[in-house]
């Protein structure tokens, strides 16, 4: 078994490789966002998680813990998309407080619209480049890896409550 406190030549070459490979193609998706639609992936992540809700609306707490943002992430970008007429915040709960979020029929458009070309890019850069036995690895690993650290977290959380 390999030495837990180090990694071999080939072990950093990979990571080095995995990470770069993450940052490229995240900058390429947004870029791609920003030029066809005018939208970041952070406003993408927020259209798509309103557009999947029955109804349509969500409160803020639980768009930032559907997203795993801080809620003044979150509340400063839905300023920012609200002035562009993307969603609006409406009261839900204690009096006077804008908390709950709703698409806006533009930001229906550019979302269904976004969506669209999204699924486009990801074929082109990631998908179309890989076979369908790498994509089973890769999804396979990538679940097991998410299992992992959801399960790591839940211990650390368990562990601070005690």
């Amino acid at each position: 078994m390999a030495d837990a406190a180090s990694l071999s030549t080939e072990e950093w070459a990979f990571w080095d490789a995995w990470m770069r490979a993450q940052r490229l193609l995240a900058g390429e998706v947004d870029r791609v966002l920003q030029r066809d639609f005018g939208i970041s992936k952070a406003e993408f992540s927020i259209l798509v998680t309103l557009r999947a809700v029955p109804g349509g609306r969500l409160r803020v707490t639980e768009l930032a813990g559907s997203l795993g943002w801080e809620k003044s992430r979150v509340a400063h970008q839905l300023t920012r998309m609200e002035r562009r007429g993307l969603l609006e915040r409406s009261e839900a709960g204690a009096a006077g407080r804008r908390t709950g979020i709703a698409l806006k029929p533009s930001g229906e458009e550019v979302v269904e619209r976004a969506i669209r070309g999204h699924a486009r890019t990801i074929r082109r850069l990631a998908l179309d480049r890989l076979s369908a036995e790498q994509i089973a690895a890769i999804g396979a690993w990538s679940n097991d890896l998410i299992d992992h650290l959801a399960a790591a977290s839940s211990e650390r959380g368990a562990a601070a409550d005690a």
